[in-house]
């Protein structure tokens, strides 16, 4: 059975984020903690999600959202996280940071690897998300190698989205962890 991580943006996805309502409902899915939620920085975040990854049991399914996913290609240059340690991604939202709406807080996170991640991923994007348009999540698909998802009117899909606690998104989920041969990761 695959250990399924979060990796929360920026303040950590709150009490009404469907990360945090999925981490309720599913004991089996563990939130990886930073430091500090508010301040990310880049080698903290990376140096602390590796460790947590590579103290778990193989093979890990990551759920990330916005700058989590920013996070995912650092990790995959990880080398405590070589040999097929992480089973897949999947990527909600990611935010660009040439976007106006980028935080300066995250500036550390600008630099973006361009290699094609050796691991499944599925990005997920909306229509109006004011982090990233559905063209750079098209943009990260292809440098990354992973699909593309592109729904309409959810914004940032967060709790400001009012989706609760995503079923649209566990159905993704359960299906992408499927298609990796996980098929009873996710309950």
């Amino acid at each position: 059975m695959a250990t399924i991580f979060t990796l929360p943006g920026i303040g950590g996805s709150g009490a009404d984020h469907w990360q945090t309502l999925w981490e309720r409902a599913d004991p089996a899915i563990v939130r990886i903690e930073q430091r500090d939620w508010d301040r990310p920085d880049l080698a903290g975040w990376t140096a602390r999600a590796a460790a947590t990854l590579a103290s778990g049991t193989p093979p890990a399914l990551l759920i990330a959202h916005s700058l989590g996913c920013l996070l995912i290609p650092h990790l995959a240059e990880a080398p405590d996280l070589a040999g097929g340690r992480i089973a897949g991604a999947l990527l909600v939202c990611p935010p660009d940071p040439a976007a106006a709406a980028f935080p300066t807080a995250a500036a550390s996170f600008a630099r973006i690897p361009g290699r094609k991640l050796p691991f499944p991923s599925l990005l997920v994007s909306t229509t109006n998300d004011p982090y990233g348009t559905p063209a750079y999540a098209r943009r990260l698909a292809g440098l990354w190698g992973g699909g593309l998802v592109v729904l309409e009117g959810l914004g940032h899909i967060n709790a400001e989205s009012r989706v609760g606690d995503w079923t649209s998104g566990r159905n993704l989920l359960c299906a992408f962890a499927a298609g990796l041969g996980l098929p009873d990761a996710v309950r």
